[in-house]
């Protein structure tokens, strides 16, 4: 059987998005960070890898893949991702009644917080 080790994220500055994406999602590095790359899990056990890789790279707008980071408590999550340094990403074709929030982390990379308490 295949299954996903890990989602890869690009990134040029290692040591900002490992602050910012060990914060957001309480994971922690499987092992100290290498100058170039991090692979982060979840402190729990349950969930995917990210990988952090430090390859300068521009962002592509619309990106190919992102991440939908699933909240109970939507409000909140996007306002903790927010003060973390997180941006709003605006997005002419998004539904006014979508459940979802765009934002991008401190590089630009876009994912979505997706609201599941009505599930």
């Amino acid at each position: 059987m295949i299954r996903i080790g890990s989602i890869v994220i690009r990134v040029d500055d290692l040591q900002r998005q490992l602050d910012f994406w060990t914060a957001a999602l309480d994971y922690v590095p499987r092992r100290p960070p290498e100058e170039d790359f991090v692979v982060l899990e979840p402190r729990d056990g349950a969930g995917p890898n990210i990988s952090l890789d430090r390859v300068p790279a521009k962002v592509h707008v619309p990106p190919r893949i992102h991440l939908d980071l699933y909240s109970g408590q939507q409000t909140h999550d996007v306002e903790r991702l927010l003060r973390l340094g997180a941006s709003r990403v605006e997005w002419s074709k998004r539904p006014a009644d979508a459940d979802y929030v765009i934002l991008a982390d401190p590089e630009g990379n876009r994912f979505c917080v997706v609201d599941t308490a009505g599930r």
